[in-house]
């Protein structure tokens, strides 16, 4: 039987309509094993952790990303003999920062209690909140801030740390706005105001029976980091008191005496120190400290190592030399004895305990991944927050040599979810110097003879690291099939002093190498990239490489920088950490011949070599990296005639951090790589 032309051809279209939607639905069946952009609202994490006195208890802080703002914490109490946990505050509200006191009856926190919010107190179960002090905050850039709640040893005061107006707060506020400060720019996610509220922090001690405050610090200072004496004489405070703390950033550590309000000061000396610690038995003082003069107020590249002194402040000396990785803040053993710190190695972050008479440390928790804040019972279990390769921050117990998850927060988005693989990798250095190490996400539905496509994302700092820890933005892309390659640059930590110095006044210089041998080795190792679709992107440091990188080569599809710098001279009389130049080039811009150094290494001098479409993104109030970097940029790649978009968050400072705004950069991403990598996809033909 003949079929007639017209019959075939309507047939034929019903088919191809057939399989299309067969095929569409099959898709969308398929993307249902693996997370998507949205799914970012549906995601909770673990942040500080704390045992209760006598270790029957956790206090536990839980961000949500749930609304479209900030990602905002809720207070938890577990009981760990039968792992349920209580929130402190009902399901609307905010809260975190607990501290115990001494006796365990009382959690004190930051959040709401009678309809007032500030400093308050629960008993362990929530009952009887109490609201006990206004606080208040600044948005100076105070970096490295410890403890700002302490109790004292007999739980009837509560040390804190607040703000009150600086003399300059009035005249910066009116009608003109007028700014004396040199420093007069604010904290680097601050994203609301462009300039400093001037607010001075200072300690205050409030009696928690009769609810009475009173001011213990004044003046023209910043005083944070507090930790009451375990004999009550005393507290401890970080603090810069010299007439330069604008322009230069440096800390040392103080006393105060919480009767009288007198002060004295246990160091000084050059080099910064931050969260200094009593020991339980109060003849120690634990404490991070650099030992170079100049320290950055954003980031520095040497490393912050362990310290330790009597309380008086004598015998001061480096306890933790022989671990050449960043350490962070130290905590006590129950009977002082030893101390606990995270080290920042080869991308993960370990845990680490090292006795007050130094010797060999021990490795604690040397999973890959990545320790968080951590408690230490009495009896000498570990609490701890740790994010693995597969999941955010949950909340883990260790008991001698076993660990224990305690958490499981996001187990209902992650039901069923397929997660993919991180690998690491050497190659050696384009000047032959170093071996660097880089992390691959694999992408999923990877099968033999597949080709997919490759994003290189660059870490800020440049004092920074990646690794294997648990990515979300990386899983969003690898559920697509899409791979993501993290280059540990030179300059990088977790590999020792010397090769974060390594990037000392070379910046857009043999690092930026470094993440292109990076790729080329990528290439090699794996075959199934697919060198015709690639994209690259990066935040802070990371964008600043990203820029840098598409001066040099034509090699990637589409680049996506965020709050990157585009002019190395401008940006240094915009930014409100004015010692980072300084620090990584070993002068100031006007000396020498640094300003045409940083003229020659800033990416805005080479965009006549730019064809790389770009899409760029950045914080409307970034004092980091202020926005003119971006948009100097943006009018310079139109002159050219780069294809460019140029996406400003309201709200937002240094880096994207509404969940909201996440998630459009996100689906803006992935768009923006989509648009311009080659459509390699098999097409169905039509008759």
């Amino acid at each position: 039987m003949r079929i007639s032309a017209k019959f075939s051809f309507v047939s034929l279209i019903a088919l191809f309509c057939l399989l299309l939607a067969f095929f569409t639905a099959s898709s969308a069946f398929a993307q249902a094993d693996r997370l998507q952009s949205g799914d970012l609202s549906r995601f909770r994490d673990v942040g500080q952790v704390a045992f209760s006195p006598d270790g029957s208890k956790i206090a536990y802080t839980v961000l949500n990303y749930d609304k479209p703002g900030r990602p905002y914490s809720q207070l938890w109490v577990m009981d760990v003999a039968s792992g349920k946990s209580i929130r402190i505050g009902d399901a609307d509200s905010s809260s975190g920062n607990p501290a115990w006191s001494p006796d365990g009856r009382w959690i004190s926190y930051s959040g709401d209690a009678q309809g007032k919010s500030g400093l308050c107190i629960a008993h362990p179960d929530g009952s009887d909140a109490t609201f006990l002090a206004e606080t208040q905050g600044t948005n100076a850039p105070i970096p490295g801030q410890g403890n700002d709640v302490s109790w004292s040893p007999d739980g009837k005061q509560i040390a804190f740390v607040s703000a009150t107006p600086g003399p300059e707060t009035a005249a910066a506020s009116g009608d003109p706005m007028v700014f004396t400060r040199y420093l007069w720019r604010p904290t680097a996610g601050e994203g609301i105001k462009p300039w400093n509220d001037n607010r001075r922090l200072h300690i205050f001690i409030v009696d928690v029976a009769s609810k009475q405050v009173r001011q213990l610090t004044s003046g023209d200072y910043y005083e944070h980091s507090i930790d009451w004496s375990p004999g009550g004489s005393e507290i401890l405070f970080c603090s810069d008191r010299s007439p330069y703390a604008d322009q230069f950033f440096h800390y040392n550590i103080f006393e105060v005496n919480p009767s009288d309000g007198s002060i004295r000061e246990l160091t000084t000396i050059e080099t910064t120190q931050y969260h200094p610690v009593w020991s339980p038995d109060g003849k120690k003082i634990a404490f991070l400290s650099t030992k170079r003069g100049l320290t950055d107020r954003e980031t520095t590249m040497e490393d912050t190592h362990v310290w330790l002194m009597n309380a008086d402040g004598s015998d001061r000396h480096e306890l933790a030399s022989m671990i050449d990785d960043r350490q962070g803040a130290p905590v006590w053993s129950p009977n002082s004895d030893a101390l606990y710190f995270t080290v920042q190695d080869r991308g993960s972050t370990h845990l680490e305990r090292l006795a007050v008479t130094g010797g060999r440390p021990d490795v604690i928790v040397s999973n890959r991944g990545s320790v968080g804040s951590f408690s230490i019972a009495k009896s000498g279990e570990i609490a701890y927050s740790y994010t693995s390769p597969h999941d955010m921050a949950e909340l883990f117990v260790k008991s001698g040599a076993s660990s224990k998850q305690f958490t499981s927060l996001n187990a209902d988005v992650l039901n069923g979810k397929q997660i993919a693989s991180v690998e690491s990798f050497y190659f050696v250095s384009n000047d032959n110097k170093y071996n660097v190490e880089a992390f691959l996400v694999e992408p999923l539905d990877l099968t033999p003879g597949s080709k997919h496509p490759l994003i290189v994302n660059i870490h800020g700092g440049p004092h920074g690291q990646n690794g294997p820890a648990f990515s979300f933005r990386d899983q969003v892309f690898a559920a697509r099939g899409w791979a993501v390659l993290h280059v540990n640059y030179r300059g990088s930590t977790g590999y020792g002093q010397a090769f974060a110095d390594a990037v000392f006044g070379d910046q857009d210089g043999d690092e930026g190498q470094d993440v292109l041998y990076g790729v080329s080795a990528a290439i090699r190792r794996f075959p199934w990239i697919d060198p015709d679709r690639m994209g690259i992107e990066g935040v802070s440091y990371g964008g600043q490489l990203t820029y840098w990188l598409i001066t040099q080569t034509r090699e990637f599809k589409a680049a996506i920088p965020t709050a990157g710098i585009t002019n190395l001279i401008s940006y240094n009389y915009l930014t409100y950490y004015n010692q980072y130049e300084q620090m990584e080039f070993g002068a100031l811009p006007h000396q020498d011949d640094l300003m045409d150094i940083m003229w020659k290494r800033s990416a805005l001098r080479y965009v006549a070599q730019v064809a790389t479409p770009t899409l760029i993104m950045h914080g409307a109030n970034d004092p980091d990296v202020p926005i003119p970097d971006a948009e100097q940029m943006y009018i310079a790649l139109k002159d050219v005639g780069v294809e460019t978009e140029f996406v400003m968050y309201p709200r937002e400072g240094h880096g994207i951090r509404e969940v909201k705004h996440q998630i459009d950069d996100m689906d803006r991403s992935i768009a923006w790589y989509e648009q311009h990598f080659p459509d390699k996809s098999a097409a169905v033909p039509i008759p």
